[in-house]
């Protein structure tokens, strides 16, 4: 049984570390995932640079990962119509658009409500008719601010991304807290629902459950597709006490010891994510 993972750690790893890589850097790790054999990088979120200023590079790194195009998908993160306007002009494959369940995290995250971010984010997309776009949900299972998020709540917003044209929708676990009997009931809920849409997972890892999770999803759910980042970086600036992504180098060891196939080299990914760590280390930190 095969699965994609779209490896995250230059968008959701980065923008969680304090300080600022070089986008030649960015450049460098990119290399790495994709002769480790990662086909899908999300490489930038289009955001304000004031707020998440490691993304400042997003347009510099999209225009130099073109060459990239022919044999790996470049995806972007937008969280209004600005970002999908800058995402769309810059040339990703895909735009990432996401909204939160709790509307608690969407005015930390996004700065407004949870519905007007999905009326904002309609608007854009009603404007490209020939771009592809990948819905996201965030705090999809758990709020840090609201607490569990019910299956229905899910549902609902699920429903507004396919009322888009919204045809493939990945859900997160934010805090990485969900456990695993949670996400696998919200996530049949939805595909109820949604039959037609096509669900991923995107998920944080606080007590070591993700691997479970991933592995259930994709055993009893037929999940195909799964996010994740080298070195388990990442997490949320806006939702206190989110934990770092589920590292991909674990992911890929995981699925492969139970004959789950990723067309990802083992060796290689854990390189990559011991790059990741040197970079880190010799990037200059930002100023508080």
């Amino acid at each position: 049984m095969p699965v994609t993972i779209t490896d995250v750690v230059l968008r959701d790893g980065l923008q969680d570390e304090n300080v600022l890589v070089a986008t030649a850097d960015k450049l460098t790790i990119a290399d790495a995932l994709v002769a480790a054999g990662v086909r899908q990088i999300e490489a930038v979120s289009f955001v304000s640079p004031t707020r998440v200023p490691q993304m400042a590079d997003a347009d510099a790194l999209i225009a130099r990962l073109q060459p990239y195009r022919a044999t790996t998908q470049v995806s972007a993160l937008a969280l209004n119509a600005t970002g999908v306007h800058r995402a769309v002009a810059a040339g990703v494959d895909v735009v990432h658009i996401a909204a939160s369940a709790s509307s608690a995290h969407s005015r930390a995250n996004a700065g407004k409500s949870a519905a007007q971010a999905l009326e904002d984010l309609s608007q854009a997309v009603a404007g490209y008719p020939e771009q592809r776009f990948l819905g996201g949900i965030s705090t999809a299972f758990v709020c840090p601010f609201e607490g569990t998020v019910s299956p229905t709540r899910l549902v609902e917003v699920a429903e507004q991304f396919a009322a888009m044209g919204i045809r493939a929708l990945g859900l997160a676990d934010t805090l990485g807290t969900a456990t695993t009997e949670h996400v696998l009931t919200a996530v049949g809920a939805v595909r109820e629902a949604l039959p037609d849409l096509t669900i991923g997972l995107h998920l944080h890892n606080a007590d070591g459950q993700a691997l479970t999770t991933a592995l259930q999803a994709a055993r009893h759910l037929g999940i195909a597709h799964f996010d994740s980042a080298v070195g388990g970086y990442g997490g949320c600036p806006f939702a206190p006490g989110a934990h770092g992504n589920l590292a991909t180098e674990e992911l890929v060891a995981h699925f492969h010891r139970h004959d789950v196939e990723t067309g990802i080299d083992q060796a290689q990914v854990t390189a990559a994510a011991s790059l990741v760590k040197r970079v880190l280390a010799a990037a200059p930190q930002l100023s508080v």
